[in-house]
């Protein structure tokens, strides 16, 4: 799918990067995922959208407080944000921000699951989401990796309405989230034996190949967390930029 146009309740359907230098994350995310961008006037605090192709692929800002965590927050859709704050309320988590009108682009809110991942909830206005996903440049999958996968899938589902998939494998802990009867997102139960894992939810975005892609990001000042390495789902690589956050790239598996 690379033009998504609706989002049913409980699919991922933005991405934004919470920065501490708004203006050297779009330096470093335009050379690595080739983002044209679009500031906002100042009373959106510049809010920045990126696009490709002149489709809207994410969206970077800088909060005011220096203390914000640098990471890439991740959104669901909701029908009525409103009652998904009371949902989430009612389920265990915790609403932290809203819910809030963002001018005439929609409704939000920001929360925390039992888990003490962060999350968004997004009820589209004029902003309905990625215009564009699954192609290079854009989004290709969300997840999240969880201590408690358990109990974190439970809230999913109770506060969005979501279906869960069985595990992938007896000895892998991975569901999917199912809307609609289509997978939209994971959910990873990150043993002991991960102590490294980045935990929360994470983007991973598509490139056109990923060792070049990587070659950006080293070049750029990032790091390469985990080494590309092919999969049934393509080449897929976890990276950190250089102002903390975490992310992972996926292109077509190597030949041979």
């Amino acid at each position: 799918m690379g033009d998504a146009r609706g989002y049913g309740q409980g699919t991922p359907c933005w991405a934004d990067y919470w920065a501490r230098d708004r203006r050297a994350a779009m330096d470093f995310y335009g050379a690595v995922l080739g983002w044209v961008f679009d500031e906002g006037p100042p009373e959106t605090g510049y809010y920045t959208t990126a696009s490709v192709g002149g489709k809207v692929a994410a969206g970077l800002f800088q909060p005011p407080e220096p203390d914000s965590p640098v990471t890439w927050g991740v959104y669901l859709a909701s029908d009525d944000v409103d009652a998904t704050a009371r949902a989430v309320t009612e389920a265990g988590g915790h609403v932290v921000m809203g819910p809030t009108d963002v001018m005439e682009e929609g409704r939000m809110l920001l929360a925390t699951d039992p888990t003490g991942a962060v999350f968004g909830a997004w009820q589209a206005g004029r902003h309905r989401g990625f215009q564009l996903v699954d192609q290079p440049g854009a989004v290709a999958w969300t997840e999240l990796a969880t201590r408690d996968a358990e109990t974190a899938r439970a809230f999913y589902a109770r506060v969005f309405g979501v279906g869960i998939s069985p595990p992938m494998a007896a000895d892998f802990d991975y569901t999917t989230i199912r809307v609609d009867g289509r997978d939209v997102a994971g959910v990873w139960g990150a043993g002991s034996d991960e102590p490294d894992a980045a935990l929360g939810w994470g983007t991973v975005f598509a490139v056109p190949g990923t060792d070049d892609a990587l070659d950006v990001v080293t070049g750029r000042g990032g790091v390469v967390v985990r080494a590309a390495e092919d999969s049934p789902y393509g080449r897929l690589a976890t990276c950190q930029d250089p102002q903390g956050g975490r992310f992972s790239l996926v292109g077509p598996n190597s030949e041979g």
